[in-house]
C-alpha cells in the first residue's frame, strides 16, 4: 500500500497535493483497494465553487458507487478527462494518472488542517 508523504489526506480517504493555491485531489490507494476495480468515474463540478466536504462526484466500483468529498473549499478548474475513457487509472495509479480534479484553493488553512500521512496510516490502521 503506498502512502506518498509529501500529501495530506481525510478520513474519507481524499489525498490532496498542494502547488501554489492549486490543489490536485484523487482518492487514495486504500480507498481503491477498498471499492475494487473502478469502472466509472462521474465529475460535473468544473467552473463550481463547493465548501469543504461537500459532495464533488462520484466512482462507480463493480461492486458500490461512492461520493467523492472536496477535502478542500475551493473552485473546480479542470477534471482529468482522461478517466472517463480510462477509469482504471485510479486503480492502477491514483497518486498519479489516476488523480481527478484540480482546485484553486479558497483558503490554505483548509489543507493544513488535513492529516499528513502518519495520521492518515494511523486511521487506516496501517
Amino acid at each position: 500500500m503506498n502512502f506518498p508523504a509529501e500529501l495530506r489526506y481525510t478520513k474519507e480517504h481524499e489525498w490532496v497535493k498542494l502547488e501554489g493555491d492549486i490543489a490536485t485531489v484523487g482518492i487514495t490507494d486504500f480507498a481503491q483497494s477498498e471499492l475494487g476495480d473502478i469502472v466509472y468515474v462521474e465529475i460535473e463540478t468544473v467552473g463550481q465553487t463547493l465548501a469543504q466536504d461537500e459532495i464533488f462526484g462520484s466512482v462507480e466500483a463493480v461492486k458500490t458507487v461512492s461520493d467523492l468529498f472536496l477535502p478542500i473549499a475551493g473552485e473546480i478548474l479542470e477534471v482529468n478527462a482522461v478517466l472517463a475513457d480510462q477509469p482504471e487509472l485510479v486503480n492502477s495509479d491514483p497518486f498519479g494518472e489516476g488523480w481527478m480534479v484540480k482546485v484553486k484553493v479558497a483558503n490554505i488553512a483548509d489543507v493544513e488542517s488535513l492529516m499528513d500521512v502518519d495520521t492518515y496510516k494511523a486511521h487506516t490502521g496501517h
